[in-house]
Order: C-alpha cells, then structure tokens, then sequence
C-alpha cells in the first residue's frame, strides 16, 4: 500500500456531556495537529497517489469551517460530544465528499483509503481510517 499524508492544525472550544469526562464538561479549547492520509494499491503512470497540492489545499479548507469555533454554538453538533475521535471521523467524511467532487483531481478517485489522525497533544491522538467509498465515485 502506497500512502501520502498532509497536515495542517485547527483550533476549536467545546464542551462534552456525561460525568466520564469530568472537568472536560466544561467548556474548553482544543489545538488539533490534523494528518490525512492517503492510500492507494498501485502508483499511476507518473509515480504519484494523489496530487499532494491539491490534497493540502483542500484540507485546509476542511478545517476553515471549524477553525476558531466553539462547537457547542453549531447547530450540527449541538447533540454530539465532539471528541476528538468523533472529529476524526467527520473530516474524513468530509475529505471523502471532496474526492467524489472532484476537488482533489481525477487521479483522487482511484484512491483504496485514507486515514484521518488528530493529535491533540504530544501523548494523546485518534484517527479514524476507512476505504473510500466506491459507490459515491459516478
């Protein structure tokens, strides 16, 4: 498996519900270190998964919509404890959106998977990892 990783970082405040995560109900922030993977079984014709510009640019883009937000405030997240496993998992869904757009190039919709990891300190990160979807890719 041949695998690409871009990183950016975003800063966020929330708060969590339920007594397992102590002072954590309070409001609080969180600086996440965010790496994407990229996956794929075979190189194409030039030696390259997916363009790594391309892949970078959109991250970052991901990341706008949650940069500097406390996320209590989003209605989307409103009944969700936004855990840093439950945000991997919503970038990852949002990178997968961005492939099947085609923002990411066509060479992106032959990827087999990817692996979205936030770090939230030097000792602590989860990652979500899955295939890409090949149903979403008409």
């Amino acid at each position: 498996m041949y695998i690409i990783c871009v990183r950016d970082h975003f800063m966020i405040a929330h708060s969590f519900k339920g007594k397992v995560f102590g002072p954590a109900q309070n409001l609080h922030g969180a600086t996440y270190v965010v790496d994407v993977e990229f996956r794929r079984l075979e190189l194409d014709e030039d030696g390259v998964i997916v363009d790594i510009g391309l892949a970078s640019e959109t991250l970052k883009s991901i990341l706008k919509e949650l940069n500097y937000k406390n996320l209590d405030e989003s209605d989307e997240f409103s009944d969700k404890n936004t855990t840093t496993e439950f945000l991997a998992h919503t970038i990852f869904q949002r990178m997968e959106a961005k492939v099947h757009e085609g923002l990411l190039g066509t060479l992106a919709l032959s990827l087999d998977s990817m692996r979205v990891t936030l770090h939230e300190s030097h000792v602590a990160w989860a990652a979500y990892e899955g295939p890409i979807d090949k149903g979403m890719k008409e």
